[in-house]
């Protein structure tokens, strides 16, 4: 059980590098993958920890972050395509 919250800690500590890249990231393309990342891997972070705590209310926010992330992404994607 140890293991899921150092891969949920893993999943953290690498979504705040990619928060880095959303800073600073020379394209608003770049800005767009770094937060499409990061929202994949708190996801992933809430599932793990859903996992480990037992609770399935994390599982109910991961599912509907991802559904929101994937929504905003469509919705940055078609902006730069200039289709919005």
């Amino acid at each position: 059980m140890e293991e899921l919250i150092f891969f949920a800690i893993c999943f953290i500590v690498m979504a705040l590098c990619l928060l880095i890249r959303f800073i600073i990231g020379p394209s608003v393309a770049d800005r767009a993958v770094a937060a499409d990342s990061i929202d994949i891997l708190a996801d992933m972070a809430l599932i793990l920890f859903a996992l480990y705590s037992g609770r399935s209310v994390f599982l109910d926010i991961a599912f509907i972050t991802a559904i929101l992330g994937f929504v905003g992404s469509t919705i940055v994607a078609r902006y730069l395509e200039g289709r919005l």
